[in-house]
């Protein structure tokens, strides 16, 4: 896995971290919202999450530990399973036709 610099890892976390609390402040300003969401995908990209929030704590996380203590929490943490099928069993169910 390749990951990026720390130096540009803590520049684009300041960076998202400051249009966050731009956006905050001016919630209904949609240039602004576009360009802090643009800060959280380019995170997003850069950390290889899918979502800004996780990106930004991964940033944080990596920030602080060591790249190998870093890489070991990764492949610590749970991979998501498959999608639990939440009903009723199915059943083999079979049409009049085909008896």
């Amino acid at each position: 896995m390749l990951l990026p610099a720390k130096t540009e890892v803590a520049r684009q976390l300041r960076r998202y971290r400051a249009w966050e609390r731009m956006m905050l402040a001016a919630p209904a300003d949609r240039a602004l919202r576009s360009t802090f969401e643009d800060s959280g995908y380019t995170l997003c990209v850069l950390m290889g999450k899918r979502c800004a929030r996780e990106a930004a704590d991964a940033a944080e996380r990596y920030l602080r530990t060591t790249l190998s203590a870093y890489l070991r929490e990764q492949d610590e943490r749970p991979c998501p399973s498959a999608v639990v099928r939440r009903g009723p069993p199915v059943v083999d169910r079979r049409s009049p036709a085909g008896r």
